[in-house]
């Protein structure tokens, strides 16, 4: 496996961790940020789907 792509890959399972932590509270944070990238496709999210399965 490709450091960059394991590095990447890494990053994003801690940040999915710490928004299903935060998502305890009375906003649910992980539900609102997906139904952004669904509503609006951000270009930095097409570039790190391009990262992480960049092998």
């Amino acid at each position: 496996m490709n450091t960059a792509t394991f590095n990447t890959r890494i990053k994003c399972a801690i940040v999915m961790i710490l928004f299903m932590t935060l998502s305890i509270g009375p906003v649910p944070l992980t539900s609102t940020i997906g139904l952004y990238i669904v509503i609006f496709r951000p270009r930095w999210f097409k570039e790190l789907v391009e990262r992480i399965y960049s092998e």
